[in-house]
Formats: C-alpha cells, structure tokens, sequence
C-alpha cells in the first residue's frame, strides 16, 4: 500500500476516535480523526472538527460516539461515521470533511495526496484536555 502508516488497526477503539496531526502542502497542521466504521476497510479518517461552528470532536480524549456516530460536544450533532454526513440538530446538511486512508496487512495508513502524516495527537501549540482548556460549554441535548 502506498502511503505512510499511522498506527495498527487495533489501536483504533471500537468507540471514541485516534488523533493524529496531519499538514498540507504548506505545512499547515491539521488534527484528523480515525474512527471505526461497519464498512470496508473498517476504519475512516475525518479533519477533527465540527463544520457547524469549527468546534474538535476529539480534544484529546477521543470523540464521542453514539450508535456508529460521532457526536459534537457543543451542541449534540451527530455524524455517520462511515460517511461523515449530518442529519440532525445544528450541523444538519453538513459533511465531516474526509481525509484518504487504508488499511493493509493489519495497518492504517495515510493515502490522501493532500496530506502528510506529522505525528500521533493533537496539532502544536494544542496539548489536548491537560492544557487547561476543557472545551465548550455544551449546549447538546444528548445525553451519555
């Protein structure tokens, strides 16, 4: 397979997400997010925010997770975690913007030409939930 392995298909959790930092062409950082999905390869990767209200879904803990959707932390919208797309509350209508992956031989890796694997975790400058910042205030109707 052609592009650079991130991490084993088994360190990805059933439910919650793994984050890795990504940059494009010009070296701009980006969090992704891998997230396990009932069709092949089992595994999808999505840029770690909300595109309701550039909110992240993972902070640094995983994403939440709801019934094989990824749930914002601000205002309770859920994703498809195999399509990425949005049908209810705030963010309905919207897309997760997807990010190519693959699996092979028990590995997942990055094979999206816009992006070059940086690192596993959060974007610099961005220490996830130690630092300090716990997020959002929610206002989500959905409880856990």
């Amino acid at each position: 397979m052609t592009g650079t392995k991130i991490v084993d298909l088994a360190a990805v959790p059933e439910r919650g997400s793994y984050l890795f930092t990504a940059e494009d062409a010009v070296t701009n950082e980006t969090e992704v997010i891998l997230v396990r999905c009932a069709d092949e390869p089992g595994v999808r990767a999505w840029v770690n925010v909300c595109p309701h209200e550039t909110q992240r879904l993972d902070r640094g803990d995983g994403a939440a997770m709801r019934d094989g959707e990824i749930v914002c932390p601000k205002h309770g919208s859920m994703f498809d975690a195999c399509t990425g797309d949005c049908d209810n509350g705030e963010a309905a209508g919207t897309s997760l913007p997807a990010v190519a992956v693959g699996v092979d031989d028990g590995g997942v890796y990055l094979t999206d030409d816009d992006y070059d694997y940086v690192r596993d975790g959060p974007a610099d400058g961005d220490d996830g939930p130690a630092d300090g910042d716990d997020g959002p205030g929610s206002t989500s109707h959905i409880g856990f």
